[in-house]
């Protein structure tokens, strides 16, 4: 794996964590290339500088995401083919509907102390994937987690044991199981945060508007879904906010998505319009009655 191509901790809102929601989201439906200043255009209209701009593409190159490819006489990026599952998986992650585990996963590790940076990567990648901890060297996961885990536990000479289930009588213990296993108040502060950000955004008629709109809701979106796993109704609060902000993100995913890979068809495929000149782009800034309030 290139390093740096799959990057679960990866925060939302940073330019290049904004060009790889462009990549995942409108590049593949459009054939998988664009040209540099088209580019350059999508990325002005998140209101990102060009000089910007060149930087997170050059990023996403060295993480083996995209790879610089000409077409036609045309400078251009392409998708690299190495990181189509990276992106197939996030896409199960970010767009599926989750069922609540009914079995779980248990991830068992123990390294020396001399293989301690080992330890603290491995709690990492679980934590990145949506597991909660148990004890130190035992971490639990939904098992729609499975294949994941399957993949980390090889990796780093974990156990992984599979369909563990509450013993008998027991099943009433769960809620305070996953109170303990997960850090449920920084959950709910993530949902929270955004429907208090997303759930008053107009939706633009300006199509330049709306892809922006789109980019930056799924970009705030997508770390969700790894925190919040799936876990089971029954063993959260009664006022559990998922279901809302997962209803909110479906809604809107239907009225921009469709109009957000159109708007970069238009633009990534060919010479971007009025946004170069004497070779230096210019961007185009997402007016501000479009763009969602700043992070707290």
């Amino acid at each position: 794996m290139t390093a740096g191509r799959e990057d679960l901790e990866a925060r939302s809102g940073s330019a290049t964590a904004l060009l790889r929601t462009v990549v995942g989201s409108t590049l593949r439906p459009i054939g998988g290339w664009m040209s540099a200043a088209g580019a350059v255009e999508l990325m002005g209209a998140l209101g990102f500088p060009a000089a910007t701009a060149r930087s997170s593409l050059a990023r996403l190159c060295t993480r083996g995401v995209l790879v610089r490819e000409p077409r036609g006489g045309v400078a251009g990026y392409a998708l690299d083919p190495g990181a189509v599952p990276m992106l197939e998986r996030g896409d199960a992650r970010i767009f599926g509907t989750p069922s609540a585990a009914s079995q779980w996963c248990l991830v068992s590790f123990s390294f020396p102390e001399h293989q301690r940076s080992l330890r603290h990567q491995l709690r990492r990648r679980l934590a990145a994937l949506g597991c909660g901890t148990v004890a130190d060297g035992l971490w639990i996961g939904p098992d729609r987690l499975e294949p994941e885990l399957a993949e980390v536990a090889a990796e780093f000479g974990a156990d992984l044991f599979t369909g563990a289930r509450p013993a008998a009588g027991l099943e009433a213990a769960l809620a305070s199981g996953v109170a303990r296993w997960y850090d449920l108040a920084a959950i709910r502060a993530l949902h929270e945060s955004f429907l208090a950000r997303v759930g008053d955004a107009i939706v633009p008629d300006d199509d330049a508007a709306a892809f922006a709109l789109w980019i930056r809701v799924l970009d705030e979106w997508r770390v969700i879904p790894y925190r919040d796993p799936g876990l089971p109704a029954a063993a959260l609060p009664v006022d559990w906010p998922g279901n809302a902000s997962a209803a909110l993100f479906a809604r809107l995913h239907r009225e921009l998505a469709p109009r957000a890979v159109a708007f970069a068809s238009g633009v990534a495929t060919g010479v971007a319009t009025g946004s170069v000149v004497d070779g230096g782009e210019i961007a185009r800034p997402v007016p501000a009655s479009h763009a969602l309030p700043p992070s707290s």
